[in-house]
């Protein structure tokens, strides 16, 4: 079974599926699956269109994508928990007490990545060693400010809005994916 990471935001409509979307694209090549979900969400609504927009050259089409709220058993599920928002990390480790030392927001996480050193040797678990150096690195870290942690929500925005909000994802993404690598 491929480890999965899920992306929650709060009604998963636009960063958690732009998320679940780049990711998609970032780790194709490594066995990882993505979900999303949202804290808030009504199941069934489609991503908003600007966020369409943004992962239209996805390949996996976005248009299919439906909204879905999220459950402990995803966050049970999953390898590692990838949040927009401090809140979202608070509800979900609030929902699976157990997720906490794999639930970071993704902002945090991008931090953490970039900042880690991989593991010795190869694994069969290139996710699990790519948090456990993540883990690792946030000894060494100064602390963020919390603001620092938390990725703007662009509803009611603009499609540059969007857009740069997908670029902040993309850019916080970038360390996990080199990291996986450099694990596996």
């Amino acid at each position: 079974m491929a480890d999965r990471v899920l992306f929650v935001c709060h009604a998963n409509l636009c960063r958690s599926p732009m998320a679940e979307f780049l990711a998609r694209q970032l780790l194709a090549d490594r066995p990882v699956t993505v979900a999303s979900a949202g804290t808030d969400a009504i199941d069934g609504l489609a991503m908003h269109p600007y966020a369409m927009e943004v992962v239209a050259d996805s390949g996996d089409g976005p248009a299919a994508f439906r909204t879905r709220g999220l459950r402990p058993e995803y966050l049970a599920d999953a390898t590692l928990v990838l949040t927009a928002t401090r809140r979202q990390r608070s509800v979900c480790t609030a929902l699976a007490p157990a997720a906490l030392h794999r639930t970071f927001t993704v902002r945090q996480f991008g931090r953490l990545a970039a900042a880690a050193e991989p593991l010795d040797g190869s694994t069969d678990d290139p996710l699990g060693a790519a948090i456990a150096a993540a883990a690792q690195a946030r000894g060494r870290l100064q602390p963020a400010a919390p603001e620092a942690d938390d990725l703007r929500d662009p509803i009611g925005g603009t499609a540059a809005d969007f857009r740069r909000c997908a670029e902040e994802i993309e850019r916080s993404l970038r360390p996990l994916a080199a990291l996986i690598g450099a694990t596996g």
